[in-house]
């Protein structure tokens, strides 16, 4: 479902009026992430990384408004009550990737069951759109599991930024003694500001130390 905003209420609006009007500008924010809790609980389950952090990265973006974000046809700004991971699948026979979605549960199982039988019934489907039926309603995610950045960045020449979050992780490596990756966010500057940025790599620490899975 998607929620208007007042104009008269919310306090963002000029921010979002001017950033969407004025200077239509996104930007980029890396940081590094400790991941060990999440490793050893997946390790410790047999279970799989990539999915497991899909799920704590989703749950951290429906936590927050600022990173549910749309516009309805008419352009006016609401945000949806849930968010949708859209993330990425390597095809290990030609090197290409394909991007696939899967609906966000609340529940990590279900979350997690979701995801890996969306991987296994798309993973010999080549082209950039592997999966049909794409809802509004979806964030991005992916990751270059070959490569350990410091640093991340994407643009489009000609178009607008989006509005929805677009999350972007390396693989993760040993530093003394825990495993680290670093961790992407690309948005627009109408949807949030660096307040909320800040906020959402600190919650999703936060989500991946006291990350338990139930057996």
């Amino acid at each position: 479902m998607f929620y208007l905003l007042d104009p008269e209420k919310w306090e963002r609006q000029k921010h979002f009026e001017y950033y969407m009007q004025m200077i239509p500008c996104g930007y980029t924010v890396t940081v590094r992430l400790d991941v060990e809790n999440l490793y050893q609980q997946v390790k410790k389950c047999g279970l799989k990384f990539y999915p497991a952090f899909i799920y704590c990265t989703g749950k951290v973006v429906n936590e927050k408004r600022e990173f549910k974000m749309g516009v309805d046809q008419e352009g006016r700004p609401g945000y949806f009550d849930v968010m949708h991971p859209n993330f990425t699948i390597f095809h290990k026979d030609d090197h290409t990737f394909s991007d696939i979605w899967s609906y966000y549960d609340d529940d990590f199982q279900t979350c997690y069951q979701n995801i890996i039988n969306d991987m296994e019934t798309y993973k010999d489907v080549k082209g950039p759109k592997g999966k049909e039926g794409q809802p509004p309603n979806f964030f991005c995610i992916s990751c270059v599991p070959w490569m350990d950045f410091t640093g991340y960045s994407t643009w489009v020449p000609t178009g607008r930024p989006n509005l929805f979050p677009i999350i972007t992780f390396g693989k993760y490596v040993e530093e003394e003694g825990r495993r680290k990756l670093s961790a992407a966010l690309t948005i627009s500057h109408a949807s949030a500001d660096g307040y909320h940025a800040s906020m959402f790599f600190e919650r999703l620490q936060e989500v991946l130390d006291e990350f338990v899975i139930d057996q």
